[in-house]
């Protein structure tokens, strides 16, 4: 079997028994969402080569929909999750479409500024909340039969969406369209001489990359019960960013441990006030010097050196 597949059975494995060993079912599904999210970033930029700065409106406006579907339109929260992921996913064909005309700090400058727009929406628009959010948003029944109020029951869907998500882009990298991607982001016009249409590659991962996203953003509204401003700020955007680079660009799994040491130190840092963003800058910092593939990335790297020292 794949170490790969292994590494995320023994992830799920992790995740499924930890809120029984004292560690706190809010935050390991805070922790799962913006994971889910991570990764789907990494697709775009650690596989595709991609550099967006406009993630946050996937994340957060998919959060929007699916807390206006579930607490005004009275659907059930499978629904909810349904329009919020499929909204962001037809909000990342509007922006890839518009994006990948340009390359490099062109197209990154490009999707924060469609970014932006989508904050003023979301900051002027009256369902919305406006400056107070989306509140009370309720969790339902799933199917109209699973009580979510009851948090075992919210940890086991939140835990099923992640597994789906990340395996959907295990997949997605480890096929055939996952090595044109890899092609593209080590030397687009090589790719573009062997026949590839390159720009419906990329279109095709920022729509997946997008709609992953807005599956993490919808997912996270059920869990706090709130869409807010926070999550379709461009903070947001950077936060992924930051998320990705910690852990490993281009590596399955590194989102994930970047994923859990910035959700990590906001949670239980908290009582550090603004230093939390220092102590998370000096530790981007220390990654940037000395570990420039990320952890994750190092890690592989020194296992690599390991198993060819054997030979």
């Amino acid at each position: 079997m794949n170490k790969n597949v292994l590494v995320m059975i023994a992830l799920i494995a992790f995740l499924a028994i930890a809120p029984f060993t004292g560690i706190y079912p809010i935050f390991l599904m805070k922790l799962m969402c913006f994971a889910l999210f991570a990764c789907a970033f990494n697709l775009l930029l650690g596989y595709t080569g991609l550099l967006s700065f406009g993630h946050a409106a996937f994340f957060g406006s998919a959060g929007y929909i699916c807390g206006h579907v579930v607490k005004v339109m009275g659907f059930t929260p499978e629904v909810g999750i349904l329009a919020g992921t499929l909204s962001a996913g037809a909000l990342g064909f509007v922006f890839g479409s518009l994006a990948i005309r340009r390359a490099g700090i062109y197209f990154a400058m490009i999707t924060l500024a469609l970014a932006q727009m989508v904050f003023f929406l979301c900051l002027q628009l009256p369902f919305t909340g406006g400056e107070d959010g989306l509140q009370g948003v309720p969790r339902g029944r799933l199917f109209g039969v699973v009580d979510l109020s009851q948090w075992e029951n919210m940890y086991c869907l939140v835990l099923a969406i992640f597994a789906i998500g990340l395996w959907i882009i295990y997949r997605a990298v480890y096929s055939p369209f996952g090595q044109v991607l890899k092609a593209i982001r080590e030397n687009e016009p090589r790719a573009i001489s062997l026949g590839y249409d390159v720009d419906r590659f990329k279109l095709l991962a920022f729509v997946l990359s997008a709609t992953l996203s807005g599956l993490a953003g919808a997912t996270k509204t059920l869990v706090f019960q709130l869409a807010s401003l926070t999550d379709v700020h461009w903070h947001m955007s950077g936060e992924v960013v930051l998320m990705t680079l910690l852990g490993g660009l281009g590596t399955v799994f590194g989102p994930v441990v970047g994923a859990a040491i910035v959700v990590g130190l906001q949670n239980y840092a908290a009582d550090l006030g603004e230093w939390v963003t220092v102590i998370t800058g000096v530790i981007f910092v220390i990654c940037v010097l000395l570990f420039r593939r990320g952890i994750v990335g190092e890690i592989q790297a020194a296992f690599r050196r390991l198993a060819f020292n054997r030979q």
